[in-house]
């Protein structure tokens, strides 16, 4: 396969309805997690988890073990544009949002 980096160990994991690939060493970002920087978070819903090029273990649908993460920085991401328009209504609403992000560090995946 060209092009698709081959991991020794990664897990995949859970937060906020949505998932995640986690490899040790690398940063996410996920959606706001209350803490400060420095601080260590624990994803404990582990979905798969590959240990080495002939082990893979698949949750059913949860593993036991986590994933060890240090908080980077909370930050937000960029401005999206809500438009609002009901065509021979003259009516049109225009809003703006941020979406807060957490970005984090995997420490350790067990």
């Amino acid at each position: 396969m060209v092009g698709i980096a081959q991991f020794e160990r990664y897990a995949i994991f859970k937060n906020g309805g949505k998932q995640y690939q986690a490899i040790e060493g690398k940063t996410v970002a996920l959606e706001k997690i209350e803490g400060n920087a420095g601080d260590i978070v624990e994803f404990k819903d582990v979905l798969l988890r590959k240990l080495d090029n002939d082990t893979i273990q698949i949750g059913q649908p949860l593993l036991s073990g986590s994933i060890k993460a240090s908080i980077v920085k909370q930050m937000k991401g960029p401005k999206l544009i809500v438009f609002k328009f009901k065509r021979r209504k003259k009516s049109r609403v225009k809003n703006g949002h941020r979406q807060l992000h957490t970005v984090v560090r995997i420490e350790s995946i067990a």
